[in-house]
């Protein structure tokens, strides 16, 4: 149960490093859709631009690979 508890740990902790560096990514790259977001109180172009930056990274990091 120890080793299971530091595995969910590590995971959750990945996934939130990555989505608090995507969120800095696409602040930095596109601050209209953020402040039109949170403008207009609708997150599914944020989602969505988030989701494009993840898997550009992903990508890449595969290529890579």
């Amino acid at each position: 149960m120890k080793q299971f508890g530091i595995s969910l740990v590590t995971i959750v902790a990945i996934v939130s490093i990555l989505l608090a560096v995507a969120t800095v990514w696409l602040f930095l790259t596109n601050p209209m859709t953020v402040a039109n977001a949170v403008n207009e109180g609708d997150v599914s172009p944020l989602v969505r631009n988030l989701a494009e930056a993840i898997f550009a990274a992903l990508s890449g990091l595969l290529k890579y690979l």
